[in-house]
C-alpha cells in the first residue's frame, strides 16, 4: 500500500510546478508569465513593490521551484513543458524594482518572452545544468536580462 503523504506531496508539486495546471495548457509558459504579471501589477500597482516582501517572494517562488521541478522531471522527464513555474520566478525577477505599470509590465512581459524562447547570450547554456536547477536557471537568467534592460530604461527615463 502506498503512503498517502507521498501522493500528498506529488500532488502539490504538481500543482506548485504546474501553477496550478498551467502548465497543461498548450502555451502555458506565456501564460504563467502572463498570470505572474497580472498578480505583480495587483499586488503593487502605482509605486514601487515592497522592496523585501517582493525580493523574499520571488526567492521563495525560484526556490521552490528548483525543489518541485526536481521532483516532477523524475516523472515528467528533461525539461518538461508542464513545468511552468520557471516562467514565473523569471518573470517575477523581471519585475523587481522596478515601477508597476502597465508599460514597465508590458515591456516586461516581452522582454521575458523574447529572452526565454530565443535564449542569447548564455541562456541556454543554463539548461545543460541538471536538475531543477536547469530547469529554472534559464529562466532566472532571461528575468535576469529583463530587469537590467527594464532599469536602463527607468534610470535613463526612455518612457
Amino acid at each position: 500500500m502506498e503512503n498517502p503523504n507521498s501522493e500528498i506531496k506529488m500532488l502539490f508539486h504538481k500543482l506548485y510546478a504546474s501553477v496550478l495546471g498551467i502548465g497543461f495548457i498548450k502555451g502555458g509558459g506565456t501564460i504563467a508569465a502572463a498570470v505572474c504579471g497580472i498578480c505583480w501589477y495587483l499586488a503593487w500597482a502605482g509605486g514601487y513593490p515592497a522592496l523585501w516582501t517582493s525580493l523574499i517572494i520571488t526567492l521563495a517562488i525560484t526556490l521552490l521551484g528548483v525543489w518541485s521541478s526536481s521532483i516532477v522531471e523524475a516523472i515528467w522527464g528533461k525539461d518538461p513543458s508542464k513545468v511552468v513555474i520557471d516562467e514565473v520566478a523569471g518573470m517575477a525577477i523581471g519585475l523587481l524594482f522596478l515601477p508597476v505599470n502597465v508599460k514597465y509590465l508590458l515591456c516586461a512581459f516581452i522582454l521575458f518572452r523574447f529572452f526565454d524562447i530565443v535564449k542569447p547570450f548564455y541562456i541556454r547554456k543554463m539548461e545543460e545544468i541538471p536538475s531543477g536547477w536547469g530547469i529554472m536557471m534559464d529562466d532566472v537568467l532571461a528575468g535576469i536580462y529583463t530587469n537590467l534592460l527594464l532599469q536602463a530604461v527607468v534610470y535613463f527615463n526612455l518612457f
